[in-house]
This record gives structure tokens, sequence and C-alpha cells, in this order.
């Protein structure tokens, strides 16, 4: 059907009778019409004039329509974009940054030149704002502190071709070398020393990313540090996070109190949660990270979720509460670069997310603590190779078995006990720095050093002492260097001597430094291995005896039937 207002200049289009060209409308008698040009008005008025004098006014009335429109949208567009730059900068501003210093070593490009992100994220038991002491206690004879630990520190990787990821969960118990650190805000240094990894964090979080490279070999890009306040402020923007747990419990400690089942924390209830460590497993910090495992896979859901992501406001308070929270490195340091960050977390589905906690043995000289156990170095390499824990079905794959093979006469050393003197043979200046460099990036000892050889090779070799073999394997190993270059001599170290044969570059040309395909059956094994899709996992309720109430030891559950007049944690 056709627009009756379609006719020119906007007039309606009506049938009318055919007229002579040229020629006047006439009466009966073929004369003018009585009444002159009056009565011609008053005539048209007749036959639908007034309705030709309503369309002028309608069409006066649209123009200073459009006119009134076009200001309002011009002045909208302005007052959003200065809103929106007002927002970058306000968001800019929130950020706390710090440099690393190169501390956690340097990412490997894939054959395509993309580059896998690690980055150390750690929750701070600091009690350094008044907040924080409300929310954490403690600070009753203390008052406000300086220092803090790294009590939550989760290797998350995210691979080169942003296809999965991994999530290393390490006990703050683990005992380790803490390396020589200064900590360029507070100053505080020390020379190194054998303690509880979490304490690194006195010196700083590049002192903390520097502990975890040289303790698993993993290169570490950045970091992430969040505070008891953060946590609370995080989840709250999300609007709560679902978790389940699978019996009544009551932390007496963190003061976490849920019924059996599900429930959305929100607040101080999530900080509960993620702090509880009396409340799931066995009532260590093992059972800690596997409970944080469940509350940040509900939190990634939540994120991915079209409900969180496609709300302005939620948009915004995630935003303002994230940049509030977090204390990051110089290379998240702005709005653009988290959200670009936030876009390659985003790219991994959640069923190829693995959240994992690193394995380990009780560390023989005190039964409180722990030490690196066996599987995790597979762990490690599996990571630091940019290897995926979700492909395959979990099967040893030939090449891994034959690998596994290889190296089975040989008792495995880990990179962080080995130190190598790396010798320049040939004529290219700086040579010996590059492989050194190469090498403790790669996790080696941060007592490698380098020297110019006596006098020029022609062939590359790794010299070993006695009972050494197995580190010169190691070494071998990280360079590419193949089995003909090894050899024993009466040292009592290892020297590498960098021949002309290997003129460039941190890998032997045409070497073995290609990872082997990951073992994922070895580096999940006891490290409590779940992907973040899994959305009806249950936190396990400790059935020990890991809490106290008014004096009395008993378990989680226990002492939620005990404790009816305390108020669960979601009321």
């Amino acid at each position: 059907m056709s627009d009756p207002w379609d006719g020119p200049a906007g007039q309606a289009t009506r049938s009318r009778t055919p007229r002579v060209p040229g020629q006047r409308s006439a009466g009966a008698d073929g004369a003018r019409p009585p009444g002159g040009r009056a009565a011609a008005r008053a005539a048209s008025r007749a036959h639908g004039g007034s309705r030709s004098r309503r369309r002028t006014r309608q069409a006066g009335r649209g123009r200073r329509f459009l006119k009134i429109a076009a200001i309002t949208l011009s002045v909208l567009v302005v007052i959003t974009a200065g809103a929106g730059w007002w927002f970058y900068q306000h968001l800019n501003g929130n950020i706390q940054s710090f440099s690393l210093d190169g501390k956690g070593g340097t990412e490997k490009a894939d054959a395509f030149g993309r580059t896998p992100i690690n980055i150390l994220v750690m929750g701070s038991d600091g009690r350094t704002s008044k907040a924080d002491c409300k929310l954490g206690g403690g600070c009753s004879k203390t008052g406000v502190q300086t220092g803090s630990n790294a009590d939550v520190q989760m290797v998350v990787h995210i691979s080169a071709d942003r296809s999965n990821a991994t999530v290393m969960s390490i006990p703050r118990d683990t005992m380790t070398k803490v390396p020589a650190c200064k900590d360029s805000e507070s100053e505080q240094s020390t020379p190194g020393y054998y303690g509880q990894i979490n304490s690194a964090l006195q010196y700083g979080p590049a002192c903390q990313v520097a502990t975890v490279h040289q303790l698993t070999g993993i290169p570490i890009d950045h970091f992430v540090k969040l505070d008891f306040s953060g946590v609370v402020k995080m989840s709250d923007a999300v609007g709560g996070v679902s978790v389940c747990v699978s019996d009544d419990v009551y932390d007496t400690y963190s003061h976490l109190k849920l019924s059996k089942g599900a429930h959305t924390l929100k607040g101080v209830a999530a900080l509960e949660f993620v702090r509880s460590r009396h409340g799931f497993g066995d009532g260590s910090d093992l059972g800690r990270t596997v409970s944080q495992h469940i509350f940040l896979s509900a939190m990634i859901r939540k994120f991915k979720s079209a409900g969180t992501l496609t709300d302005p406001g939620a948009v915004y308070d995630l935003a303002d509460a994230a940049t509030k929270a977090l204390t990051v490195d110089d290379g998240l340091g702005t709005v653009k670069k988290l959200i670009s960050l936030a876009n390659d977390v985003n790219k991994v589905p959640t069923k190829r997310m693995t959240f994992t906690t690193m394995q380990t043995a009780a560390d023989p000289n005190n039964s409180d603590r722990v030490v690196v156990g066996p599987g995790a170095k597979t762990l490690f390499s599996t990571i630091a190779d940019d290897q995926s824990l979700t492909t395959g079905s979990g099967k040893k794959s030939a090449a891994a078995s034959a690998a596994a093979k290889a190296t089975a006469t040989a008792p495995a050393v880990p990179a962080s006990e080995i130190a190598v003197t790396v010798e320049n043979g040939t004529a290219v200046t700086g040579r010996a720095s590059a492989v050194a460099t190469a090498l403790t990036d790669k996790g080696f000892s941060s007592d490698t050093t380098t020297a110019n050889a006596p006098s020029s090779a022609t062939t590359t070799t790794l010299t070993y002492g006695t009972g050494r073999q197995a580190e010169a394997k190691t070494a071998a190993k990280a360079l590419g260097l193949s089995a003909s270059h090894l050899k024993q001599g009466t040292g009592t170290g290892l020297t590498l001597v960098i021949g002309s044969d290997w003129p460039s570059g941190a890998s032997y040309p045409g070497g073995t430094s290609k990872p082997a395909p990951a073992d994922t059956k070895a580096a999940v094994s006891n490290a409590h291995a779940q992907t973040a899709d899994q959305a009806k996992t249950c936190a396990k309720v400790s059935p020990y005896k890991t809490v106290s109430l008014n004096g009395v030891s008993m378990t989680p559950a226990q002492a939620y039937a005990a404790a009816r007049k305390e108020p669960d944690s979601d009321e």
C-alpha cells in the first residue's frame, strides 16, 4: 500500500479530472466563479485547503523538532565523550603498578610469533590499612602493619594461541630458596635465604615473582596482587559468586559458616570462603587451594556470562572495583592493557581452563611445611613449554614415554640448583652472556657465570665433574645439546664452552630443544586437577577435627551444629 504522503513536496496525491493545459476552471457557462480571489480561497478551504495549511504547520514543527534533536544529540555526544574520558582517566588513576625489573624471565614466541602469558596472582595477607585490619583481624595489638606475605600464589598460564589456560597453585607452606632481593619501594633487602615461599613478598612483588620463577623455571612476565578488601570488592562487583559445600561447615578461624549445599557469596562471606584453610580438605593449605579453585572457576563463569558483560552498570562496577582492588606490574598498568588481558582470558573456553595444585611432599625437617613433590617438575615443564593439560585422553604419548625412559637412568635435578660456567670460544662478542642469560631465564641458578674460553673452539662442549652427569643432562636439554656434546672432566662443576658451531641464538642450532609432547597424566597426577566448567563441584568439608569451639576440638560440621545461634555467612 502506498504512503498517502508520497506526492511531490510532501503533499497528498489525489485524483483529478484532466484539464487542458493553461485553461482556467470555469462554471457551467464557462465564466469565472463569482467573488474573485476571496471567494476562490473560501472555496479552496471548503474543499480541503485547511488540510494543506495544517500540513504546512506540521512540516514547520517537524523542522524545528529535527533542529532541537540535532542540538541535543550533539550535546549528548560531547557529554558522553567527556564522561568516557573522565571514566578512563578515573580507572587509570585507580591502578597501582610496580616494575618487575626482569626478575621473572622472558616468554618465548611460538613458530607463528605468538607469545604465551604467565601471571603470578598473589593474595596478600597484609593488614596495611584499617579496612584490611578489620577484615583480616590480628591488629588489636600491632595496629596497621607494613609487611605482608603471599598467602595465595597462583601461576596463571594463557597459551600462545589462546586456546587453553592452566592455573597452578603453590601452597604457602612450601619451603624453597628465596634469591637476593631489594624492594624498590621500601628499600628492604635480603641476600637470599631458605624459607617459606610466601615470605618473599616482604621484599616486594618482584621478589615473589623471582622466587616462583626460580622454583618452577616458568617465565613470569606479569603479576597481580589482591588484598582482603580487594576480594570483597570484586565479589560484590559481579553480584556474588555461586559455590557449593559438601556438608555443613563452620571454620572458627576464618568465620566461614555455611549449611550444606549451594550458596551465593558476596563481600565478607566471599573472603571467609577463600581464606578458610581449616574448613576444607585436611585442614591445611592444600585443601584451601582446591576450594579457591572452585571459587575462581565460578567467578570466571560469572565474568563470561552475558548478564555481567552486557550490563553497562555491572561493567562499570566491575572495572572500578578491579582497578581499585588490584596492584599490578607496569606491563598491566593501564586500563587498555587490563582490557586486553581480559579479552585474552575470555577467548579460552572454560572447559579448557585447568586448575591444579603443585604436587608436594612432607618437609623432612618440619611436619608443618612441604617441599616440591614427585610430578611437580613435569607439571612445571608442561606449563613452561606452553603445552595444554586438557588435550588428549590423558594417556602417555609415545614421545612422552620415550623421553621418560631415556631419563629414568639418572635422577632429575632442579634447574634452580644448577650453576653453569659459560665460556665464549667464538669470535662473536657477548655469546657467553647471551647463553648464560637464557639459562637463568629458564630457572637455572643465579650463580651461573661467564668468561672467555682459554682458546678458540670449533665444537661446543659441556664438561661436568664427578657426580654431575644428571645436572649436565638437565642443562643440555635446556640448551638443545645432544649427548655427543657432553664429556666428563676432572673439575667439580659444569663448564659450557661455546664453539664456532653455535654462533648465535640461545638454543643449539638443529638441537633437541623442542619440547616433547606433554605427559598429561604425569603432570596432573596428585595435582587435584579440575576444569572451570565443572559447575556442580562442591568444596569438600574436612572430616577431621580441624577447628575448635569453646576450647573443644571438633570437625567443621560439628562446630556448625554446636553454633546454631551464630548467623550463617550468607545471611
